[in-house]
């Protein structure tokens, strides 16, 4: 006869989900992290200062302007309004089963167990505080990004999209870094005679974000991956002028040399983020140094 799994080991194990996991799975996101701890606005009340804290290493909330805190069941518990038998079915059913020491990395997809439920305008408070963290405004977002809801391996999520030219999606969130089939190349056309080329979606939103009236002077391409180079290529003809802004680490630095080399109207922009591993994060630290956050 089949040993029945008693309450206790079920409460047990579900006190190892991590709370940044459930967190987000109810939609809220952090104002700040660290190594050790996590800072958000109180999902029991409206908030414009972070009281929420999560300690990373002990997994424990506690909500200073409440004066309480607890375990991951106790959080599901309140911010639900269920009971700990249907926050546990709850856990169980959305497989948050992490370890509060794991890190937050998606398998890889398969390309075929992905599949977009419907896109609008970006409007998800979850998805507006990532971008937000990553130092990109809404109206900077807007120009070229979508919020996209979609199913993955029986699991729905909402994530930035960027669309390529095949009508597939490059999905960002805080914890997860996906796409949709296919893959492709992202080919933003203003009529322009320049063009700005980029890797990924945030370094492409970073540079936008040094200038708002970017799209009055330039074409932009965002590569989405550095295997799509020998297609990209097939884009730079049609300019005059091209700027290349590509990560610094040795594959970034090799793509830049094969564009260089394919022809001259390429112009290596590296020099302004050397000492970072790409545009976005040179454009996150400015930011927290102009404005001291």
């Amino acid at each position: 006869m089949k040993k029945e799994r008693t309450p206790k080991l079920s409460c047990e194990r579900a006190r190892a989900f991590s709370i940044e996991k459930a967190l987000a799975k109810l939609g809220h996101f952090p104002t700040q992290s660290t190594e050790k701890e996590a800072w958000f606005l109180s999902p029991f009340r409206s908030e414009s200062q972070a009281s929420f804290k999560v300690s990373k290493e002990l997994n424990r909330w506690y909500d200073h302007g409440a004066g309480k805190g607890g375990n991951v069941i106790d959080l599901v518990c309140l911010i639900k309004k269920t009971s700990v038998k249907e926050t546990l079915n709850w856990l169980e059913k959305d497989q948050i089963s992490f370890s509060f020491q794991q890190q937050c990395v998606l398998e890889k997809p398969k390309r075929d167990g992905l599949q977009v439920l419907y896109v609008q305008p970006i409007q998800h408070y979850g998805l507006i505080r990532y971008l937000l963290e990553r130092k990109i405004a809404m109206a900077t977002a807007a120009m070229l990004c979508k919020e996209v809801h979609y199913l993955h391996q029986g699991r729905r999520y909402f994530a930035v999209g960027l669309k390529n030219v095949s009508g597939g999606w490059e999905l960002r969130n805080r914890y997860f870094k996906n796409s949709s089939s296919p893959k492709d190349v992202t080919h933003i056309k203003n009529g322009r005679e320049k063009l700005i080329v980029t890797e990924g979606m945030f370094d492409m939103l970073s540079i936008l974000e040094t200038s708002k009236c970017l799209k009055e002077h330039y074409d932009f391409l965002v590569l989405n991956s550095t295997t799509f180079l020998e297609k990209a290529m097939s884009y730079l003809d049609d300019y005059d002028q091209i700027e290349l802004y590509l990560d610094t680490d040795e594959n970034g630095k090799r793509t830049t040399e094969n564009l260089l080399g394919y022809t001259s109207k390429c112009r290596d922009k590296s020099g302004l983020y050397s000492s970072y591993k790409d545009v976005n994060e040179w454009h996150m630290e400015n930011a927290k140094n102009r404005h001291g956050t």
